[in-house]
């Protein structure tokens, strides 16, 4: 399944980026996250409670950043299972600065196997989709200081 958007930040890109490979931050911000912590350099452990559909589980992963080029991009590599399935994904998180605005883009591929991808690429596509508004729309209240009724701006 590909992934691909963009979101606009009213904040400077030295900032979002700082944000954007802050593991507390990071972990408040996701979706269904109960645990981040550091594993080695760039490398971390989380576990995500995910419900699609009927099917809810936990998931076990491991996230990685790599290629860093600070204030620009990094390359994300997750990989996760569970009793509903498993995931692997990778993908580029890329900053543009737009004057005192960030605009973050993210393509990647993700895989989905086991009983999670029984539900179906539409309904996985439109829960991926939520899910990344959903976090794009908690960080930058915590970037920004906005409140929860800031309408998101992702694409």
């Amino acid at each position: 399944m590909k992934i691909e958007g963009a979101h606009l930040f009213k904040s400077p890109r030295e900032k979002v980026w700082n944000c954007l490979i802050d593991p507390q931050l990071l972990a408040r911000c996701i979706p269904g996250c109960e645990k981040m912590e550091l594993t080695g350099e760039d490398s971390y452990k989380a576990v995500l409670k995910i419900g699609i559909g009927a099917l809810k589980g936990t998931f076990n992963g491991h996230i990685r950043l790599q290629d860093k080029q600070p204030l620009s991009q990094y390359k994300l590599v997750v990989e996760g299972e569970g009793g509903p399935g498993f995931l692997k994904g990778e993908g580029l998180i890329r900053l543009e600065a737009s004057g005192t605005e960030t605009n973050v883009f993210y393509s990647g591929e993700v895989q989905i196997g086991g009983l999670i991808a029984s539900v179906g690429q539409r309904m996985l596509q439109g829960f991926a989709k939520q899910t990344i508004s959903r976090f794009f729309s908690s960080l930058a209240r915590d970037i920004e200081g906005t409140s929860d009724s800031a309408p998101p701006t992702t694409e």
